[in-house]
């Protein structure tokens, strides 16, 4: 069972992370996986994010008014980013924690420089049949290893040319899907336990009030700022935990 202290940190990482969804509309499988995995071991954290994730997405996926298009432009890349999740997940119980941490970390480097140097990649329409499906295919394995939805799955999205509305659409089905894809995975490996399920149902509650409180923080403060904090302290909480892993 989890110590009080520990619960408490896990409530105080959802109310962040639910914050920062909040105003900029995405952040919270992120910012909790990234704060966690400083905390306690990478397959814990990779179960306590899976309740908020999944509600906070379902919604996000569900609305816009975009979803018919969407899902007939983008179902093989979303149907492969889940069904290899699994695939990646077979990592957890064969490599060592401090090394998937430093390739979570890596990849939260290269996510928050990306959007830090304003990198934007461009996938043309007749390559979409092929390259869908190979980006699903990485960003399921890189899933099941890390719980990390975003890399290179949120980059592809955002080299559609989507509108903003249909990006966070799109965004909403894919951290769905692969929430889902995810906790089945740790389940399949012996991974994901009562207390986890009971504690990431709790953490539901931080995640929704910092949400509604991001919310109110976006009509106030510049979005343009709030992401260049978002992805700066993104960029540092990756990088401690590849030094941390690398530094043994």
């Amino acid at each position: 069972m989890f110590d009080a202290g520990t619960i408490l940190a896990v409530a105080g990482t959802f109310l962040l992370a639910g914050a920062v969804k909040g105003v900029i509309g995405l952040g919270l499988p992120t910012v909790s996986l990234a704060v966690l995995a400083v905390a306690i071991d990478l397959p814990t954290a990779m179960a306590l994010l899976l309740v908020p994730s999944f509600v906070t997405n379902v919604w996000q996926g569900a609305v816009g008014g975009h979803g018919r298009d969407l899902l007939r432009r983008i179902w093989p890349f979303l149907l492969v980013a889940a069904v290899t999740v699994r695939l990646g997940a077979s990592a957890l119980t064969r490599v060592d924690f401090s090394l998937l941490s430093a390739l979570l970390g890596l990849l939260l480097v290269a996510y928050a420089a990306a959007n830090l140097l304003g990198l934007r990649f461009r996938v043309e329409a007749h390559r979409e049949k092929w390259a869908g499906p190979l980006v699903g295919l990485v960003n399921g394995v890189l899933t099941g290893m890390t719980g990390s939805f975003v890399v290179p799955g949120v980059m592809y999205l955002q080299a559609l040319g989507l509108s903003r509305d249909a990006l966070i659409q799109a965004m909403g089905m894919l951290f769905t899907v692969s929430t889902l894809a995810l906790a089945f995975s740790l389940q399949a490996n012996d991974l994901l336990r009562t207390e986890h399920g009971a504690l990431s149902t709790l953490a539901l509650a931080p995640a929704m009030a910092g949400m509604a409180a991001g919310q109110r923080i976006r009509k106030r403060l510049s979005e343009g700022l709030f992401r260049r904090i978002f992805f700066l302290s993104l960029l540092a909480l990756g990088a401690y935990l590849a030094a941390r892993a690398f530094g043994g």
